[in-house]
């Protein structure tokens, strides 16, 4: 288990330990006055796509209208390829091919 996202909402933090599969564990620890949750979890692109980091989502709008992209459009996707290229360095794993 790695380490997956940190939150400052106990509610917020559960929620998105209920989304994701696989094991899971949610610690809280104290910095000063003010309590974090951190959320660790198996590091897939689909873990991180249900809990809404990345991108992922617009990645998956982007992906869905491929044919029709516009110069910006391109633009984009090359912006959060090269995010989600550190992202899989960070957790050793692979971007999907039919993401480039």
């Amino acid at each position: 288990m790695k380490l997956l996202n940190t939150y400052e909402e106990k509610d917020e933090a559960e929620e998105a330990a209920l989304r994701i599969e696989g094991d899971k564990r949610l610690a809280s620890e104290r910095d000063g006055t003010i309590v974090i949750y951190n959320l660790f979890g198996k590091p897939t692109w689909g873990n991180f796509f249900r809990l809404k980091l990345y991108n992922l989502e617009e990645l998956n709008s982007l992906l869905s209208r491929r044919n029709a992209w516009l110069d910006d459009d391109s633009k984009r996707h090359a912006e959060i390829i090269g995010s989600l290229q550190l992202v899989s360095k960070n957790y050793q794993i692979k971007i999907p091919t039919h993401w480039l």
